[in-house]
């Protein structure tokens, strides 16, 4: 597992940055009005240029704590990139977590 960004709340969602070896961009993750049960909680957005690039759903993981299950796609990215947005142990902080 990886932590591949750092996010605090904001009144629409959550505001960060997404990290990795190559990539360093400032994202939003903005609730939405779902049309369907299907349909996610959250698009993913860069918040310099307002490109959607990702989207996430509300989950309860098996220890019953709320997450985000986030799928990031990119016509750069060799594949989606699926992860987690998990409440960090600092009060108001939340981590993006990757794994393969």
């Amino acid at each position: 597992m990886a932590i591949i960004g750092t996010f605090t709340t904001s009144d629409a969602g959550f505001t960060g940055t997404l990290r990795t070896l190559t990539l360093t961009v400032p994202v939003a993750v903005r609730r939405v009005e779902k049309d369907s049960d299907k349909a996610p909680d959250f698009r993913v957005y860069r918040t310099d240029d307002g490109y959607e690039f990702g989207a996430a759903w509300q989950k309860i993981s098996r220890e019953d704590r709320p997450y985000a299950s986030v799928k990031l796609d990119d016509p750069s990215l060799p594949a989606p990139i699926y992860a987690s947005l998990i409440e960090s142990d600092v009060a108001g902080q939340f981590n993006l977590i990757w794994s393969r």
